[in-house]
Formats: structure tokens, sequence, C-alpha cells
């Protein structure tokens, strides 16, 4: 028995809680995909089948697929749980180049990319999609494409960092619609979500979910400061996911609580 859990759904990419309840032996029926795809596997194992070649899968060897392949599967060791990350084809050709095709679909789950993956996961969780999540899956997909891709294409190109990361700094200042998410943000500044998050880091030495936070942060002040009654109505009006996620990015930046803070700004 299969079950599929959308965590995050937007339309770049879908991460995807994966169960397999089945200790069948024999490969299944092959069954054809259209998708960009990741799949790390977080516990137990499994085996997939591309072209007559098998491949064993467990924590630390996930998979890639790509468009046109005729796949199988088979789980001789019993059920497994998996993240399943789709990559709209779009956002795979920033990463990867136009052709997007891979060298293999074997991808070894290093240390890096293993904290990426839970990093995303835990940014989901806590609510901050749009931002922190992103990158995290950005990086994610990166490190993946990295390896299997025969060559990726360049995306550093620091003469126009600075002029990429005034214009997001500019859309995020004026609260541009656009700045809600990374990935309509590098779309606005005319960038891949991956090298805006690149540039921001280069440039600034801080991501650029770090620094919207800082800008959020700063405008949170000015309305605790100002006597702002309702922390529900703070968050909701400076795009946190709710109270929780303001109190938890306020005190991880600061070191109090918003609570705390109107106390010790309020005369």
């Amino acid at each position: 028995m299969l079950s599929n859990i959308d965590l995050v759904t937007r339309p770049a990419f879908v991460v995807s809680a994966v169960t397999c309840r089945s200790d069948h032996r024999h490969w299944t029926e092959p069954e054809a995909r259209d998708d960009y795809r990741i799949v790390l596997v977080r516990s137990g194992r499994f085996r997939r089948s591309v072209g007559g070649v098998g491949v064993d899968l467990e924590p630390t060897i996930a998979y890639v697929g790509v468009p046109g392949e005729e796949e199988r599967f088979a789980h001789p060791a019993g059920g497994d749980v998996c993240t399943s990350v789709q990559v709209a084809p779009e956002l795979w050709r920033d990463l990867a180049g136009e052709a997007g095709g891979t060298a293999r679909s074997a991808l070894y789950v290093d240390g890096p990319l293993d904290l990426a993956h839970r990093r995303c996961l835990r940014a989901a969780a806590r609510g901050d999609v749009d931002y922190a999540a992103t990158e995290h899956l950005l990086a994610l997909v990166h490190r993946a494409v990295e390896q299997v891709v025969a060559r990726p294409r360049p995306i550093d190109r620091p003469a126009t960092d600075r002029r990429l990361v005034a214009a997001a700094r500019e859309a995020i200042a004026v609260d541009h619609p656009a700045a809600a998410g990374l990935v309509p943000l590098a779309a606005l500044v005319g960038a891949s979500p991956y090298r805006l998050s690149r540039a921001f880091t280069r440039e600034l030495g801080v991501s650029v979910t770090r620094y919207r936070n800082r800008v959020r942060l700063g405008r949170a002040l000015d309305r605790l400061e100002a006597g702002e009654p309702s922390l529900a109505v703070l968050a909701a009006d400076l795009g946190f996911a709710d109270q929780a996620h303001l109190s938890r990015t306020v005190r991880e930046q600061l070191g109090h609580t918003p609570t705390v803070l109107r106390r010790l700004l309020v005369p």
C-alpha cells in the first residue's frame, strides 16, 4: 500500500511524504513518468530499475528521475518512508541547463545534502515555506544536479550579482507582492532562485531568508514600539505564517520574544 501526502505545494516544486507498506520482492510493472523529481529515503530500503539497471536505495542513496523514464520497483526488505521533491521544468533547467538530462540516476546523500533535506522539512513544518524551506530545497536540488547532471550550466555571474541583490532588496523594502516568496522574487529580478540566493550570500554575507526576516523584524520593532496590541495581527500583516512563527523568528534573531521586546520598548 502506498500513501502520498503533500507537505508543500508551490508552482516551482512539490514536496511530499511517501510511505510504502509493501514487501513484494518482484518488480512492479513498468510505469512511465513525465516529471523531474528527487526521492530521498528517510527510512527503510527498496530497489528501482530504469532501462534494466537496478539500484538499491536507502538513506545514503537517493535517486533522480527525469521525464521519459520507465521505472520499476521492488521492496524485498519491506516498507519505506521517503521524501519526494518534484521540480518544475523551468526550475530544473535553471540549475541543470537546457538539456536537463542526467548521466546517472543514483544520488549519494552526503552530509550537506542530508542536512539540506532535514532543514527543508523543518522549515516547511514551521510554516516558513516561501523563503527558508525554498532556500534549503534549492540547496538540495543543486547538490543533486552537481552529482547526476553531466554538465551543469554555469550560473555564477559575479558582475551582475550586485544589480540582482539591489533589485531584490528594493522589492523587499517596498513590500512588492513578488517578495512574498523566493521564487517569485527571483522571477521579478530576472534570475533563477538559486542564483539569487547565492548572490545574496556572496554580496551581503547573509541568506536572502535572513535578510528578509531582518527587514520584517525592523517593521515588527517599529510596530511594537508604537504600541501594537495584537501579535496575531502583527504576524499576519508582516507575512508570517502565524503568531508562533513570528515569535520564533524574533527570538532567534534578537534573543527575546515579542512580548519581552514590547516591555523593553514601550514606556
